[in-house]
């Protein structure tokens, strides 16, 4: 099934792609490493910290996130140098059809996908929990919980209910805790504050209200301070969203279906990080097409044409992306067309650059 053409293509492809994503990395290292020096050594964090936990496992996070927009690059770069060179006539005039010259193409593209597909659920989620711990230890502030009124359902059937948690002293003020039965209210506890104790790993209720009801019967209980060991910890309210990217799928699909129970605010940036990790994969094929379809095409300005005509395509591509994603987070859009949208419609530009493709 392989000719020399296909490896030809196919050593091209991937060679100019993990070329351009390792000079970029070595790039983005020197600019990160620049700008987050001062970080460094004002909180005195160690020589083998930086290197090991935090920009080792940069790599494959950055290498990622660029896939995408280097696939394109790739694909515009030797295939327009190629045209330029006149092999694409070549190849064509010698009887191969333009549908069995996308076949290299896209054995390049599946192999950049498995890679990507590979990297978002195996080697980056534990990667980004040590990078992401070093960047909360050296590199950010202190994290403030900012969320007012939280209202969470912890247990089916129980929910709790805080005007603000403040994540220092980790206390939860104006707290409330309802269980119901069915639809039926059958005990309400209402309390000045919540504070985690870590001594005893409970919570303290402090100057708690007890409201019992047991069909026309009511009791109440009252008092001081009382521990108690609920399903939910501090560690919920001092984490930031970006803490499903240290998740493998599995692990991201549970913490979704908890925290959908929970009545999490967030649950559309989860379902986006979700969402994400299966459709990027596939933009490698539909990135691969539109590449392949403009730069085979000699024209006059060559290659620098082409590069320009491909830097503006993919960063329209990503820009397209981000929008969908903020209307998705921010809006009403769902989270799983947010981030298929970019794909369906640059699936027909390519469709369309195909179809005028010279043949």
């Amino acid at each position: 099934m392989f000719g020399k053409l296909d490896l030809y293509i196919i050593r091209k492809f991937l060679g100019t792609f993990f070329f351009a994503i390792v000079l970029i990395i070595s790039i983005t290292i020197v600019f990160d490493f620049s700008e987050k020096i001062d970080n460094f050594i004002d909180k005195e964090a160690p020589l083998k910290s930086i290197i090991f936990d935090y920009y080792v496992n940069f790599i494959p996070y950055f290498a990622n996130l660029f896939s995408a927009l280097f696939t394109f690059i790739s694909v515009i770069y030797f295939t327009s140098k190629m045209a330029y060179d006149t092999e694409i006539i070549a190849i064509l005039s010698s009887g191969v059809s333009f549908r069995r010259l996308m076949f290299p193409y896209f054995i390049s593209a599946l192999i950049i996908g498995i890679f990507s597909f590979f990297l978002s659920n195996f080697v980056i989620p534990p990667a980004n929990a040590k990078r992401l711990e070093f960047t909360e230890t050296y590199l950010k502030k202190r994290f403030i919980n900012k969320e007012r009124n939280i209202h969470r359902q912890i247990e089916p059937g129980l929910f709790i209910y805080m005007t603000n948690f403040e994540t220092s002293s980790k206390t939860g003020f104006k707290f409330s805790l309802e269980k119901f039965e069915g639809k039926q209210l059958v005990s309400k506890l209402t309390s000045k504050s919540i504070k985690w104790n870590e001594d005893k790993e409970k919570w303290t209720i402090k100057d708690y209200f007890i409201r019992n009801l047991d069909g026309d019967k009511e009791s109440f209980e009252k008092g001081k301070s009382i521990d108690s060991l609920l399903n939910f910890g501090p560690d919920e309210f001092s984490r930031r969203t970006n803490v499903v990217e240290a998740m493998n799928m599995m692990e991201l699909d549970d913490f979704i279906d908890e925290q959908i129970m929970r009545g999490d605010s967030n649950i559309s940036a989860y379902k986006i990080e979700k969402y994400r990790r299966i459709a990027s994969p596939f933009s490698a094929f539909i990135l691969t097409l539109i590449g392949v379809s403009l730069a085979c095409r000699k024209v006059r300005g060559g290659m620098g044409l082409h590069l320009g005509i491909g830097l503006a395509l993919s960063f329209s591509f990503i820009l397209f992306m981000q929008i969908s994603t903020v209307f998705a987070t921010n809006g009403s859009m769902s989270p799983l067309l947010a981030v298929w949208l970019p794909n369906m419609v640059f699936s027909l530009i390519a469709i369309y650059l195909y179809r005028v493709a010279p043949k």
